[in-house]
């Protein structure tokens, strides 16, 4: 299997990649739609949001996230020499906490589909730059490997 994998490396990191994008597309837009969410005073237009947001989680974050790690664990199977700098591990660390973020997301998506947000729409957008910074990291680790 290993051999499969080396032999379609390119592949495999083209579709990390396309996944990469559908899934920070997602982590950066959801907490945004919570923004507008908490300013939101009509019922009907808080109904659409929930909708919008849930379909966004479900439709396209969790499938890219999970296509993210297998695709990227895969990359490492075919090539597990990539963790011998230290660049890697500080990637993996970023992609970790980016997991983490997509969780705590998908609980506020929660809260307003069951009428529990107490937040305002200043801390979600404050929440909004989490992932681009995760990501500022994470490209930097990954083009540049600094150490």
């Amino acid at each position: 299997m290993q051999t499969f994998l080396l032999e379609n490396y390119l592949w495999l990191k083209a579709l990390h990649l396309i996944s990469i994008i559908s899934w920070m597309v997602g982590l950066l837009y959801l907490p945004r739609l919570f923004a507008y969410h908490a300013e939101e005073k009509t019922k009907a237009t808080q109904a659409t949001l929930a909708v919008m947001e849930k379909r966004l989680l479900r439709i396209i974050m969790n499938p890219a996230m999970i296509a993210t790690w297998v695709l990227g664990l895969l990359l490492v199977f075919a090539n597990p020499a990539i963790f011998e700098g230290g660049w890697m591990h500080v990637k993996l660390t970023c992609v970790l906490l980016l997991t983490a973020l997509h969780m705590v997301f998908a609980k506020w998506r929660k809260n307003f589909e069951e009428g529990k947000n107490t937040r305002n729409a200043k801390f979600y957008k404050m929440w909004n730059e989490a992932p681009t910074l995760l990501m500022i990291v994470i490209v930097i680790m990954v083009i540049v490997k600094p150490f």
